[in-house]
C-alpha cells in the first residue's frame, strides 16, 4: 500500500475549517497559508492590477513577489502564500493597491 507524506512523518492534522473568499465557503487545514487553501478551493486569483484590472495570485510562493496580495479580514495587501489560514477568516479580491475605498 501506498503511504503519504503525512504518513511517513507520522502527521496528525487537526480537523478541516471554514473560511470564505467573496462570499464563497472554502475548506482549509491547520497549517495550511490562505493561497493554499484557495488553490486547494480551484480558485486561482485574488487581485487585480492597478492598471488593466488584471487578474493575480500566488506566483512565487515565498512571499518575494506580491503577486498574491490580498483583502484578509478588511486589512489590505496581505500576502496570501504567507499569512496562515485562520478558521473564520474572510479573504476578498484586492482591486489594484487595495486602498481604492479608504478615505485619504
Amino acid at each position: 500500500m501506498a503511504r503519504t507524506p503525512a504518513d511517513l512523518v507520522e502527521a496528525e492534522p487537526g480537523p478541516p475549517f471554514e473560511i470564505t473568499f467573496d462570499g464563497r465557503t472554502v475548506t482549509a487545514l491547520p497549517g495550511q497559508s490562505i493561497a493554499a487553501a484557495l488553490w486547494g478551493a480551484g480558485i486561482l486569483a485574488w487581485r487585480t492590477t492597478r492598471n488593466g484590472g488584471r487578474p493575480r495570485g500566488a506566483f512565487c510562493g515565498i512571499g518575494q513577489c506580491y503577486d498574491c496580495l490580498a483583502t484578509v479580514n478588511g486589512e489590505p495587501n496581505r500576502r496570501a502564500c504567507l499569512v496562515p489560514a485562520r478558521p473564520g477568516d474572510t479573504i476578498t479580491t484586492q482591486e489594484g493597491h487595495g486602498h481604492a475605498g479608504l478615505a485619504v
